[in-house]
């Protein structure tokens, strides 16, 4: 799971609890996702590193950098 993207669906910010969906075992499945930075928005439509997994499906995730 850790080193994945996904797309936000739901805030992720400070106090929330956000959604994430991430590709994975063929489909695509929604997680429940915190910022690895506490201070962090995300907003939703925008795309996420997967860099911490909390099992069954917390997430915990930073904004996708994308090279060039």
């Amino acid at each position: 799971m850790i080193g994945n993207r996904g797309r936000v669906t739901g805030r992720i910010g400070p106090g929330l609890v956000g959604e994430v969906m991430i590709h994975v075992r063929g489909g695509v499945e929604a997680f429940y996702a915190y910022p690895a930075r506490p201070d962090a928005v995300i907003e939703p439509g925008n795309q996420v590193l997967v860099v911490d997994f909390q099992p069954p499906r917390n997430v915990y995730v930073e904004p996708w950098q994308s090279i060039g």
